[in-house]
């Protein structure tokens, strides 16, 4: 794959996870609600609905990933992060909306 399109998909990763975790944290009152959903839920359910049980382990699975899919994971996760310090952020400025 290509830099552009990996670049593209890494930036949309980041910007979809900030986003959603964004408007969770607002609604549901949270801080690291999306953060903790991220690697406790999302992660481990699209890693696990895409491992082809019968043919490799786990760890064989694992390695079997790109650095493309990485940097996806690491985009999304940083958003999730970032939204939840942003909330942070913006509560200890006084809004109360957040």
């Amino acid at each position: 794959m290509g830099f552009i399109p990996v670049f593209v998909l890494t930036v949309l990763f980041f910007v979809m996870m900030f986003g959603i975790g964004f408007i969770l944290n607002m609604l549901m009152k949270t801080t690291w609600f999306p953060a903790y959903l991220f690697v406790l839920v999302i992660l481990p359910v699209v890693v696990y609905s895409i491992w082809d049980r019968s043919s490799m382990t786990l760890w064989e699975h694992l390695s079997s990933f790109h650095l493309v899919d990485y940097l996806t994971g690491i985009a999304g996760l940083a958003g999730a992060v970032l939204s939840g310090w942003t909330i942070r952020r913006l509560r200890l400025g006084g809004y109360k909306m957040f």
